[in-house]
């Protein structure tokens, strides 16, 4: 009898830990898979147009994942967000960081300091997001093709039917443009359907619509993340407009987060000192959230999409952070 009490203690046990170990957590999935690294570039067009892009990839993958597309801010480059490209590499996802020719770091890495404001005023037009939108479905149809490649080690591994799009700033203006933003008269001009969710981090309101016309018909599952002191460094986008992005979306897979005192430069890797520390916490949810997301979107997984819908996120967040769903 006590034998049998043993071994129904030890089987109990031993299941618990079973159940323990196969919690879900979107942090522990990115830090603890391997990943490898990979330059190349798209060109198209007439042109001949060039983007380098920096691949982020599983390490000793076999299988087909998911893809996503990550467009960077004003002045940025393919090397920006690296902590995000190791973090969803390493949860299993191919990640494409694009580097947009005109509005990227070569705009002001070769000028004095006192002219370095006045290029990115230049670069922030009308031809350039142009440009980046163009960019994003060169890439997409890059993908596209490359995924028929079965025998090329990048190729065999994408899944070309499961494709999500990210940006910062003037790379998360690319990302509404491109996964479910009316620009005209409620049409959806340059949208691409092959983008099945977006995360856009600092989010704005376009200067030629109202946020309801640009975001009410958004069909597809979005993601945003600001701060209470997101104030753009060019243009004029502050921390109550990007709000209205939310506000404006309909109902149906649609989240926000509201980092308490972060900063425009608080979803990159780097901020000047005059800025202040950068407060930690805000990268652990970033990746945490975004990751959950894509887990739930791209692959399909319940127990993100449960972690997404349910508390759990609270245990990251800071007491003044905002989480919203709808």
């Amino acid at each position: 009898m006590i034998n049998i009490l043993k071994m129904y203690l030890f089987i109990t046990a031993f299941c618990l830990a079973q159940t323990a170990q196969a919690e879900y957590d979107p942090l522990l999935k990115g830090e603890s898979g391997e990943y490898i690294t990979q330059e190349l570039n798209v060109c198209y067009g007439a042109a001949d147009r060039e983007i380098p892009v920096l691949v982020y990839r599983p390490e000793n993958a076999e299988a087909r994942r998911p893809a996503i597309l990550f467009s960077h801010g004003l002045g940025g480059s393919r090397y920006g967000c690296e902590y995000l490209g190791r973090h969803w590499a390493g949860a299993g996802f191919v990640c494409f960081f694009l580097q947009h020719p005109g509005s990227d770091s070569s705009i002001w890495e070769d000028l004095p300091a006192g002219e370095r404001l006045k290029a990115f005023n230049q670069a922030a037009n009308g031809k350039n997001y142009m440009h980046r939108i163009n960019d994003v479905r060169a890439v997409l149809d890059f993908i596209e093709k490359k995924a028929k490649q079965k025998h090329d080690s990048l190729g065999k591994i994408i899944d070309p039917n499961s494709i999500g799009m990210s940006g910062h700033s003037f790379g998360a203006v690319t990302t509404q443009a491109v996964s479910g933003l009316s620009a005209w008269n409620g049409r959806k001009v340059y949208s691409d359907d092959r983008i099945r969710a977006a995360i856009a981090l600092s989010p704005s309101v376009p200067k030629n619509s109202s946020a309801d016309e640009a975001f009410g018909s958004v069909n597809r599952p979005w993601m945003l993340m600001t701060g209470t002191k997101d104030q753009s460094i060019i243009g004029t986008a502050s921390p109550e407009e990007r709000l209205k992005v939310y506000e404006a979306l309909p109902a149906g897979d649609k989240y926000q987060i509201v980092l308490h005192n972060g900063k425009h430069l608080a979803f990159t890797d780097r901020q000047p000192r005059k800025w202040g520390k950068r407060n930690p916490n805000h990268h652990t949810i970033i990746k945490a959230a975004s990751t959950a997301f894509w887990d739930s979107y791209l692959k399909n997984d319940p127990q993100a999409k449960e972690w997404l819908d349910g508390d759990k996120i609270a245990a990251i967040l800071e007491p003044k952070d905002k989480w919203q769903k709808k």
